[in-house]
């Protein structure tokens, strides 16, 4: 994949107060790219300065190598679909979709016919992609978020832009509405054939669509990675707790491969650490397992149990701490129990 984007040191304060410290991050072409982090963490920030909506106090943003310091947002390679969506209220679903063209010079100078045509090819061929074949004459007033929605991402990819922004435009919907749209908006990017940059603090979103996840926290990025990556080998305790349910417990690496906590040494696939350096191991529940008394690696007593629906979320209280667990069985609260895991499922982390 060729480079895209690339951000180099970028810093932004805004009245003194600095909320992007030094931003390096390059993005490629075709990609789905996730800004992750809690509010105020400065990734709303940094996707305004790459749109051209903010300009950074130092640092470069470029194109394709070039730098675009000079270049406005509409002169820039990118459109944008913002958490409300922006659509025009007196105009219908077609004629939101065509505006941008209808404002492009080169159509204007065609002849009506030869343009009028064009027009309804494009729009037929972007409300396919978004699913809305045959809405064309709907007030937007009439639709539903979901409906809107892709209307906005409609209108934003019609000017063919080679990155798509993505500003929390799922926030404003339904839960079931979101989970749905979350598939949608990765299809429509896989079709477009174009990179997507979106904005969330929503887990399960960057987790759902992203070929890669950037975690921010306090205008500074912790961790650049795959789900996969970011999910099963977090490069803090904060990503780790951010990212998931997490237990997470302060460690001693005896060696590589060989972690202790709690008073016991435990197997793990991890090494390159000082010996005996002070860590934080992360224990996933979905990953502990429920066996009779005596027979796994840590003996407690279940303290909670809730159902969730898909499993339920035990807390075993044992002599250090409690657990949570994630499991499919049902285990009666005040019952002994033992804890166990696969050395895998121990994840050693730095620590911060």
């Amino acid at each position: 994949m060729n480079k895209l984007i690339e951000l180099k040191g970028i810093t932004k304060a805004f009245g003194g107060q600095v909320v992007l410290k030094g931003i390096d991050l390059d993005i490629y072409e075709n990609e789905f790219v996730t800004l992750l982090g809690p509010s105020g963490c400065g990734k709303t920030t940094t996707l305004r300065i790459i749109g051209g909506f903010e300009k950074p106090s130092s640092g470069e943003v470029l194109f394709n190598g070039v730098s675009v310091a000079d270049l406005p947002p509409h002169k820039r390679p990118t459109n944008t679909v913002f958490q409300r969506y922006a659509l025009f209220p007196h105009l219908d679903v077609f004629e939101n979709v065509a505006f941008g063209l209808r404002l492009k010079k080169e159509y204007q100078k065609m002849p009506k016919g030869e343009r009028e045509a064009l027009i309804q090819e494009k729009v037929t061929k972007y409300l396919q992609m978004v699913g809305l074949v045959g809405y064309e004459n709907r007030s937007v007033n009439k639709m539903s978020g979901g409906q809107q929605q892709r209307v906005a991402i409609a209108r934003a990819l019609i000017n063919e832009p080679q990155v798509l922004l993505l500003d929390e435009p799922l926030a404003a919907l339904d839960l079931k509405l979101r989970q749905e749209m979350q598939y949608e908006l990765k299809q429509i990017q896989l079709n477009a054939g174009i990179t997507f940059i979106f904005v969330t603090h929503d887990q399960e979103e960057a987790l759902t669509m992203s070929d890669k996840i950037v975690v921010m926290n306090e205008g500074e990025i912790l961790q650049v990675g795959t789900p996969e990556d970011i999910y099963n080998e977090p490069s803090s305790r904060f990503v780790a707790g951010f990212i998931g349910e997490s237990n997470i417990i302060e460690g001693i690496m005896k060696d590589d491969y060989l972690v202790s906590f709690d008073g016991k040494d435990y197997e793990c696939v991890d090494y390159g650490f000082k010996k005996n350096e002070i860590v934080d191991v992360v224990l996933r529940p979905e990953d502990l397992d429920i066996v009779e008394p005596g027979q796994g690696f840590i003996d407690g007593v279940v303290d909670s149990i809730i159902f969730k629906g898909v499993h339920y979320e035990i807390d075993v209280k044992a002599s250090d701490r409690i657990f949570t667990i994630h499991t499919i069985k049902y285990h009666a609260e005040g019952s002994n129990v033992s804890i166990v895991f696969d050395k895998e499922d121990v994840h050693v982390m730095e620590k911060w």
